[in-house]
């Protein structure tokens, strides 16, 4: 099948995405004749779990919920490999992991390949980057970007720039935001359409709040997920070998913010929270007049068996959702701005992040695992003129698309070579009937937290994984049992399904090209 084909397969109807993939330009379909501005807003490890729009019991966003009162809730989004850089890689090339050379985090970015913001500056957008990049090269196709090196801090971050490194006082997330509204305000070419791609560290561990928030939810017990006490029985005993439980695996100081713990973890690690070094005298004693008192009564509670680990799960989910609550701030300024400059009606506003991320589930945190909560992720819409406001697609849709639509977006052609299409169908509230069926995930990673390398296909119902270094199969009944307690490979009852997603493991795998992994 040619791309050709595909397009039409997938519901698309023209190679040249410039026309809509619908027939219509984006010059008739709103915008008043002017190509659209597209402002990506990008997190990192935020799950859905935690957004109320897609029915958190655990927190609000009321600013996410915003984007998505006035868009497009895409319920059924999925990264193709969940780990940060990879799905980074995807974002901007439109393709798998193992077609954009970003297969893990130890890969470095090829940046001469062909990437959604060069493909833009060809069709008269400026383009930016600002904030957390984690792609080892300097970005390529962007007039203008500031990136956080690595993984980047929390307070008073530094960014790398083009012409050096430069530090900014503050907390990373407001000041992710601050250079990103100086450049719409003060630095863009006014005369031109932008993609602006606003890319927060938020929340990633170590999950350090800002001064804002370091005493949010202090006065509330968050609810537990079902399986936080999961013994891993009914799948592969490779589960057994995690090493992200929140009751074995998280540090004291490190993640707990016990600040000069030396009880060590299961892995005999002790590291201290590299944010307390980069703190001023102000930042540092508003952050000890929140967590000592807090620290002290733990210490006194001596806890010990369930009741620590129901601890730790409520020290790390109330820092974790400060951290969002930051975020979701800062989306709000966002928004306000595009209302006050007159923006709103021709900019798309996107909101997303990197993949999933475990908030107790499975006794976890991390992602990284092709589950459910791992493997989704958030991605909300407004795309004036185009969408009806309010509504949710159930259809499945993947990270490799975000590329073929912005480039719809904006008129332009989307290469042959990439693997995604355009979510213009779907933002329209039309599911063509030959939609895809089916996504394809692969983890290439060996080690880290013990997650092995596995990739497999999911279809509506049913998921289906395969292990290569043990040449283990998974499969699970998303209806019945949509927490994935017990895969039903090998159930007779199931052996026709499983039939049907061997097959269709093994078509998507020759359709993406995917190499055979190697033991």
């Amino acid at each position: 099948m040619d791309r050709r084909d595909f397009l039409r397969f997938v519901g698309v109807g023209a190679v040249s995405v410039g026309l809509g993939g619908c027939g219509e330009s984006m010059a008739s379909a709103g915008g008043g004749g002017k190509k659209p501005n597209i402002l990506f807003i990008f997190s990192d490890d935020h799950a859905v779990q935690s957004i109320s729009a897609y029915g958190s019991k655990i927190n609000k966003t009321p600013n996410i919920d915003r984007i998505a009162e006035e868009g497009v809730i895409f319920d059924r989004c999925f990264c193709c490999n969940s780990i940060c850089a990879p799905s980074r890689a995807a974002v901007l090339t439109g393709k798998h992991s193992h077609a954009n050379g970003q297969m893990t985090n130890l890969n470095t970015f090829d940046g001469s390949q062909v990437t959604v913001p060069k493909l833009l500056k060809q069709v008269g957008y400026e383009t930016a980057l600002i904030g957390k990049w984690h792609l080892k090269t300097n970005p390529t196709g962007f007039d203008h970007w500031q990136i956080l090196p690595g993984q980047g801090n929390y307070y008073n971050p530094d960014f790398k720039t083009d012409g050096g490194k430069v530090r900014y006082d503050g907390y990373v997330t407001d000041v992710i935001t601050d250079q990103s509204l100086k450049w719409l305000k003060e630095e863009r070419d006014k005369n031109k359409p932008f993609l602006l791609m606003c890319q927060h560290k938020a929340p990633h561990r170590v999950w350090a709040p800002g001064p804002r928030h370091l005493t949010m939810y202090d006065d509330v017990e968050i609810p537990e997920p079902d399986t936080l006490f999961d013994d891993y029985s009914n799948r592969s005993d490779l589960l057994k070998d995690n090493e992200m439980m929140i009751a074995n695996h998280m540090m004291y100081d490190y993640d707990l913010k016990i600040a000069g713990a030396k009880e060590k973890d299961a892995l005999g690690r002790a590291f201290k929270n590299p944010e307390l070094r980069r703190m001023t005298k102000k930042q540092r004693a508003d952050w000890d007049a929140a967590y000592e008192p807090k620290n002290d009564k733990f210490r006194q509670a001596n806890l010990t068996g369930k009741a620590l680990v129901r601890w730790k799960y409520q020290r790390y989910i109330k820092d974790y959702l400060r951290c969002v609550a930051s975020v979701d701030d800062n989306i709000g300024r966002m928004l306000d701005y595009l209302d006050e400059a007159g923006l709103a009606d021709n900019t798309i506003v996107i909101y997303s992040s990197d993949q999933g991320f475990y908030l107790g589930e499975h006794g976890w945190y991390d992602k990284r695992w092709m589950y459910e909560e791992s493997f989704r992720m958030p991605f909300v819409m407004k795309w004036p003129g185009v969408m009806k406001p309010g509504r949710r697609s159930t259809a499945l849709s993947q990270n490799i698309d975000f590329a073929p639509t912005f480039l719809d977006a904006a008129g332009a052609d989307v290469p042959e070579a990439m693997h995604g299409v355009s979510l213009r169908p779907l933002a329209k509230g039309k599911v063509p009937k030959t939609w895809r069926k089916s996504l394809y995930y692969h983890y290439y990673e060996r080690g880290e937290h013990h997650v092995p390398r596995h990739d497999g296909v999911r279809t509506d119902r049913y998921k289906l994984i395969h292990y290569q270094d043990t040449d283990e199969w998974e499969l699970f009944d998303l209806k019945k049992d949509p927490q994935e307690m017990k895969s039903v490979y090998g159930d007779s009852d199931y052996a026709k399904i499983a039939n049907e997603m061997h097959s269709e493991y093994e078509r998507i795998k020759k359709y993406y090209n995917v190499p055979a992994t190697k033991k």
